[in-house]
């Protein structure tokens, strides 16, 4: 059976014989036509892997035949070949979607590698990348077991995700089997040193701990607000440091990249807490002293999350920034996004505008309501995948794409991330214990000590007291937390869906990353 079966259309195909013989002793079918109305012809009735097109035919040049190649059959590869090397030419054809192209006279040898590139280039790719996971196997087990610090820690992350985005190439199960045990195993490990070390990291007298939800805008977003040149500082609500990954391309189309970061979410990993802890830049300890009335809890009527301006407006007169000129927009469905998009040009007179965006945290709650959903984002690799297209078409991208040409500094960050769960943990807990899969505070919870990471005094993690003798308890690794009331049901609805609340290294360690325009 042939490797492939390779269309070449040229005027002068008979002076190509002996090219077409060495590609045939290399395992190639080779069909040859004379010219660009025949080849348009074949490929309607004959499936065909790549065309290698001469340009300068006559009666139909190679780009218009081109064109009508890919009218058929969007997905050909075409390979155009060409005495002329001129710019015009050249850009025509990368626009008009050539896959590679070759300079008159060519050499088989040429073609060859020209054949491989395209056909084998899959299947290269993935063999390479297993071998190269395999070699640094090894490098990352040794760090997960040297007790590596919260920077060593965000480092490890990273490694994992390039692996898992690296793993996309590769058809091997079995070393994508062997990747998510290490994930599993590293998420073992951080589980426990999150339970020693974050109850140091949030008392205020720590010296030593990584920048969290409560410091990240003095840290990573003050330092960078020019009053020549407006930031924007954008939440994206509920982003992975994967699903970054996955739309990082788009933005790298409109701006440069210049710092990507992470930075830790405080506990528990869920919006109320960790948005606002960004705003107010206060621990929700901390909020709830300052701001009583505006600060609710879980078991308290109202919105968790309505007065994050008033509490940025409470950070700027504490860091005695009250000079900074801000806007402060929140989308949480489609009109408000459209909405952005017209005012983006008016945003350019502030310093500072901040837009906080909702889709990603719909998604991932809709991701366990919807059946379609569930459907669509069943695994790691589909919900990388929605993200990018949301991204790619969202109102968001819209709006910045028409700000793109102005010179702006782009700060992309995150409340917290998200884990797909798999294990289900027995919680008991009195009427008032909250409902949140991945973690819950009431009093009186009844649950497996090895299963979560509990505070049951909440102000040693920084958190408010809701009622007394309330504790807080956090799920670790895939774990999700049910009642033992309808408790079948609720494991088979929640397994396998994504869940945000407690302690793992993608709803954790998360993306900040700072940018600005190309001009």
């Amino acid at each position: 059976m042939a490797l492939a079966k390779i269309l070449w259309v040229d005027d002068e195909i008979e002076s190509l014989q002996s090219h077409k013989i060495f590609l045939e002793n290399k395992g190639y079918e080779i069909q040859t036509l004379n010219n660009g109305f025949e080849a348009i012809d074949y490929v309607k009735e004959n499936a065909v892997d790549v065309v290698l097109l001469d340009e300068t035919m006559p009666g139909i040049t190679g780009l218009e035949t081109l064109a009508k190649i890919k009218e058929v059959n969007q997905r050909i590869p075409v390979v155009l070949i060409t005495k002329n090397e001129t710019e015009n030419l050249m850009d025509d054809a990368i626009g008009s979607q050539i896959t590679d192209y070759l300079i008159k006279p060519v050499n088989p040898n040429q073609v060859l590698l020209s054949l491989k590139k395209i056909i084998d280039n899959k299947r290269l790719v993935a063999e390479k990348t297993t071998s190269a996971y395999q070699q640094q196997f090894r490098n990352l087990f040794m760090a997960l077991n040297s007790n590596p610090d919260y920077n060593e820690w965000m480092d490890i992350y990273k490694k994992l995700v390039y692996w898992e985005l690296e793993m996309e190439k590769s058809d091997s199960p079995e070393m994508q089997e062997v990747l998510q045990s290490q994930k599993q195993e590293a998420n073992t490990e951080f589980f426990k040193f999150v339970s020693r070390n974050y109850a140091g990291w949030v008392h205020p007298k720590s010296q030593d701990a990584p920048v969290m939800s409560h410091n990240l805008f003095r840290f990573k977003v003050l330092p960078h607000v020019d009053k020549e040149i407006p930031t924007f500082f954008i939440v994206l609500d509920n982003l992975r440091f994967d699903q970054w990954k996955a739309i990082e391309p788009i933005f790298a189309e409109s701006f440069r990249i210049l710092e990507e970061e992470t930075f830790y979410s405080i506990l528990p990993t869920a919006t109320q807490y960790c948005r606002n802890a960004i705003f107010a830049g206060l621990l929700p300890v901390d909020i709830e002293k300052q701001f009583p009335v505006q600060w609710k809890n879980d078991d308290e009527e109202g919105g968790k999350n309505l007065y994050e301006e008033e509490f940025f407006r409470g950070q700027l007169r504490r860091l005695k920034r009250d000079d900074i000129k801000f806007s402060y927009t929140k989308i949480i469905n489609h009109s408000d996004g459209q909405q952005l998009v017209n005012n983006m040009h008016n945003l350019l007179q502030n310093d500072l505008n901040i837009i906080i965006y909702n889709f990603v945290d719909m998604l991932s709650h809709a991701r366990t309501e919807m059946e379609v959903l569930k459907e669509l984002a069943s695994d790691e690799i589909s919900y990388r995948s929605i993200t990018k297209s949301w991204f790619e078409h969202s109102p968001l991208h819209q709006a910045l794409k028409r700000i793109a040409d102005k010179k702006i500094n782009v700060i992309i960050a995150t409340d917290h991330g998200s884990v797909k769960v798999k294990t289900p943990c027995k919680v008991i807990g009195d009427k008032q214990t909250t409902t949140n899969l991945r973690y819950k505070h009431g009093r009186n919870l009844n649950y497996e000590p090895k299963e979560v990471l509990a505070f049951r005094d909440p102000r040693e993690a920084g958190l408010p007291v809701p009622n007394v003798n309330s504790s807080y308890i956090f799920a670790k690794e895939d774990g999700f937390l049910c009642y033992p009331n309808n408790y079948n049901y609720y494991v088979n609805y929640y397994r396998n869906t994504f869940q945000h609340g407690g302690v793992s290294l993608e709803e954790m360690i998360v993306p900040v990353v700072k940018m600005v325009s190309k001009v």
